[in-house]
C-alpha cells in the first residue's frame, strides 16, 4: 500500500532533520570538531553525516534490523575515516591496498574492510541461500562505496541516491519501504548540502549508500542481485572515472 513507503519516507526525513538540528545545537566536543573546508574553500558543518546515518538507521530498523546494521556500520566506518583520514590525499581501493601491502594500515583500508564485513553480515541476514548472501553483501558494500565515489561536489551523493532509490518506491513490501528510507534521508540532507552549509562526508555518503544497497537487496532476486553486484564492481574498478564524471555534472 502506498501509505507505507510514504510513512517511512517521512519518518526517515524527519529523524534526519531532527538529529541534524540536535547536533548543530549541542556540537559535542566543540564546534571546531564539526567544521571542515569544502572544495570551494567554504567552512561547512559535518552535522549532516551522523544525522543521516542515525535517521536512516532508525527508520530502516523498523523495516529490517539488518538494514539498520548496514547503515550504522557503514556510517561508523565513514566517520572513522572522516576523523582519522582527514588530510590524507590517497583515494580509491588501489592506493589504500598498496599502503596496506607496504605495512601501513590507513583509515581508508579500515573503512574498506569494515564496510565489506558489514555488507557480508547484512547479506547473510537478509538472504537465505549462500550465493545470494554473498551477492547481497557485495551489493550493500558496493553501494556504500559507489555513493561515496560521487560525493565530490555539493548535492551529488544525495541526488544519486534519490535517482537510484526512487524506482524502488514503485514496488511493494519491505523493498519499497527501505527505498523510501533512503529517499527520505537523502531528501532531508540535500538542501543544506546544496547550499554548502553542511557536507555529508564519508559518514553520510557511506550510510546513504548502505541504505540504498539494502533496499536493492530486499527488492531483488538472484538475477537482480547479480546485476547490481556487477555494477558495484564496475564502479569500484573505475572509481576515478566515476568521481570525475560526478565532478563534471
Amino acid at each position: 500500500m502506498i501509505f507505507r513507503p510514504a510513512a517511512f519516507l517521512a519518518l526517515s526525513a524527519g529523524l534526519t532533520r531532527t538529529f541534524a538540528a540536535a547536533l548543530r545545537t549541542t556540537a559535542p566536543g566543540g564546534r571546531r570538531r564539526w567544521e571542515r573546508t569544502n572544495h570551494a574553500g567554504r567552512s561547512v558543518g559535518l552535522y549532516a553525516g551522523p544525522a543521516t546515518a542515525l535517521g536512516a538507521a532508525c527508520a530502516a530498523g523498523r523495516v529490517r534490523p539488518a538494514a539498520a546494521l548496514a547503515v550504522l556500520a557503514a556510517g561508523a566506518c565513514g566517520a572513522y575515516d572522516d576523523v582519522a583520514g582527514a588530510g590524507d590525499p590517497r583515494r580509491g581501493f588501489r592506493a589504500h591496498l598498496t599502503a596496506l601491502r607496504d605495512g601501513e594500515v590507513t583509515s581508508g583500508a579500515v573503512k574498506l574492510f569494515g564496510i565489506g564485513a558489514a555488507g557480508l553480515l547484512t547479506g547473510a541476514l537478509l538472504k537465505e541461500r549462500p550465493v545470494d548472501k554473498v551477492l547481497a553483501g557485495v551489493v550493500v558494500a558496493g553501494a556504500a562505496h559507489a555513493v561515496n565515489l560521487v560525493d565530490v561536489r555539493p548535492g551529488r551523493a544525495a541526488a544519486a541516491v534519490l535517482a537510484l532509490a526512487a524506482p524502488g518506491l514503485l514496488r511493494r513490501g519491505p523493498g519499497a519501504e527501505l527505498s523510501a528510507v533512503a529517499v527520505g534521508a537523502a531528501l532531508a540532507a540535500l538542501p543544506d548540502d546544496l547550499g554548502e552549509r553542511t557536507m555529508l562526508g564519508d559518514t553520510g555518503a557511506h550510510a546513504l549508500g548502505a541504505a540504498l544497497g539494502a533496499a536493492a537487496v530486499v527488492c531483488n532476486g538472484r538475477a537482480g542481485l547479480l546485476a547490481h553486484a556487477v555494477a558495484a564492481a564496475a564502479a569500484a574498478a573505475y572509481g576515478d572515472r566515476v568521481s570525475e564524471f560526478a565532478r563534471s555534472l
